[in-house]
């Protein structure tokens, strides 16, 4: 069988999440030619490339604009001109990825190749398989398109909304948002503050903004200060490397030991040795703080689906969020003190849903063994 993951590397969840089902794919089907692509890479597509440089553009200099354009294409009316509009501009990139690798099944991570492989299929130029992993904690309508033969959504209030729409309840599976394996085995945390030179008793503090080092890191560095007990800050500054080089210069000079990494494939163990995560609210990191139970300090959400996934982090007991003008240092502080962390980290188990990568694998599965029986009884 043919399998086509197609990804979007508009931050790095969505690629998180093909990476995490592509893994258990491969250990269900040793057989199946399996490939993950990112549909907004300039060697796919110079203008969806160029359009991703555009949102990014957009992010950093008018994020209100972009808060206005979320809820607008939210609305039933607005949200399908949206979703027809990118649909129709991506389908030739989609259909040329569909008859260079005939695919059995379709799977998206992000709504930009969902609906130009949705398109292709109302439209009679493809019969694959169309599954959809949507990579949020709240439903908008630009996920939500005829054509697609199963989603996977991160709760039941999301399914039931999903139905409230009209879509079939049997193509509807609340399995959470699937995140790495890994996560599971990584139950030694004093072995990896051990391994991180973190002193014994010593909090640590680990501070990200994502792939692109967004999130205000300095700024929030520079607060931190103030706090007089020694801390452990890891900082991750992703693939910003002017932000690297600051944070290494405020390293030299804080009393807290500052510890720095660019962009890195060991934020899983990084966030297993932490005690507490300053981070903006993407939803494939809290699904990962989830799994980990660690407490989260939520902050700066790009206006939309991150302010959604604020929401329901902090509703479920697992983050605060700190708002413009609250004092970081003196929420740290806070939360270092007591038994709160303690609570936060249990709340955040139990929104955990660590297999949600295999259920989705084993669904997907199922539906691919059962597809030639129906094919035979067309």
């Amino acid at each position: 069988m043919n399998i086509l993951i197609l990804t979007a590397s508009i931050g790095s969840g969505h690629i998180k999440a093909a990476e995490a089902v592509e893994t258990e794919l491969r250990r269900l089907q040793p057989e199946a030619e399996i490939t993950t692509i990112d549909f907004m890479s300039r060697r796919t597509s110079r203008l969806h490339w160029f359009m991703k440089k555009f949102y990014l553009v957009m992010l950093a200099f008018v994020p209100n604009l972009y808060d206005v354009f979320y809820h607008l294409s939210g609305g039933a009316s607005g949200g399908r001109f949206v979703q027809e509009a990118f649909a129709l501009v991506m389908s030739p990139v989609m259909r040329h990825l569909a008859r260079r690798y005939r695919p059995d099944l379709v799977l998206c991570t992000h709504p930009f190749p969902e609906g130009a492989a949705a398109r292709l299929k109302c439209h009679g130029e493809a019969d694959y398989l169309l599954g959809t992993v949507m990579t949020d904690y709240s439903l908008h309508q630009i996920w939500l398109y005829e054509g697609v033969d199963c989603y996977f959504m991160a709760t039941e209030e999301m399914r039931t909304g999903m139905m409230q729409h009209g879509f079939p309840e049997d193509r509807l599976v609340a399995v959470g948002i699937p995140v790495s394996g890994i996560l599971q085995e990584m139950t030694d945390k004093e072995g990896v503050r051990r391994a991180l030179a973190i002193p014994e008793g010593q909090p640590a503090v680990l501070l990200m903004g994502g792939g692109l080092g967004l999130g205000g890191i300095e700024e929030n560095l520079r607060a931190l200060e103030a706090i007089p007990s020694r801390l452990t800050l890891l900082v991750v500054a992703g693939r910003n490397e002017r932000l690297l080089g600051r944070v290494q210069d405020f390293a030299d000079a804080s009393h807290h030991q500052v510890l720095v990494w660019g962009y890195t494939d060991q934020v899983h163990f990084l966030m297993r040795g932490a005690d507490l995560l300053i981070t903006k609210p993407g939803a494939l990191t809290i699904s990962e703080a989830f799994v980990l139970g660690l407490p989260m300090l939520l902050h700066d959400p790009i206006p939309g689906p991150e302010t959604e996934n604020a929401i329901y982090a902090t509703h479920h007991g697992a983050a605060v969020w700190l708002h413009p003008g609250e004092d970081i240092a003196l929420a740290v502080r806070r939360l270092l003190q007591g038994t709160r962390l303690q609570s936060m980290s249990h709340a955040a188990i139990c929104c955990s849903r660590p297999l949600a990568a295999a259920a989705i694998a084993q669904r997907l599965t199922e539906m691919m063994m059962a597809r030639p029986q129906e094919v035979r009884q067309k």
